[in-house]
């Protein structure tokens, strides 16, 4: 019994503790930041911690104005939901991003991201906007 302890201890602690995304239940997770419930598998967020925490927002703009009451050198990971791929989150530092009325937000930020450089240009090309980097999102949003 004793030689089993040590070992189911250290596994416990190895898989509690893992950073990775944690799926949204769209339609019933809320959002961590504004609490409204998370409809929207087009503009949805999530950071992990180094602890492997997760925080689940329905909109970028949720995650970017939490960022500002916590400890970002504690987040492992920036995750956004890709608008050409609904449901499927992607690295937030290599999305690209556009603000456009044409492409309402949860929020109202008009605020969507997208997983290729191709996809912001598309939809900039129908709806206009101003196209962002992750740098330049968090000097938006004084992060």
């Amino acid at each position: 019994m004793k030689k089993y302890f040590i070992p189911t201890i250290l596994l416990l602690i190895l898989t509690s503790c893992s950073i990775k995304p944690q799926p949204i239940d769209y339609g019933s997770d809320a959002c961590y930041y504004c609490s409204m419930t998370i409809v929207d598998r087009q503009h949805a967020a999530q950071i992990v911690t180094e602890k492997g925490k997760a925080f689940k927002f329905d909109a970028t703009e949720c995650m970017m104005n939490h960022l500002n009451d916590i400890n970002s050198n504690e987040i492992a990971l920036f995750l956004v939901n890709d608008y050409s791929n609904p449901g499927v989150l992607i690295n937030a530092t290599k999305a690209f991003y556009l603000i456009s009325e044409g492409i309402p937000s949860p929020m109202g930020e008009y605020l969507t991201a997208f997983g290729a450089k191709e996809g912001v240009e598309e939809a900039m090309l129908i709806h206009e906007g101003d196209q962002l980097n992750w740098e330049q999102l968090k000097l938006r949003f004084e992060y």
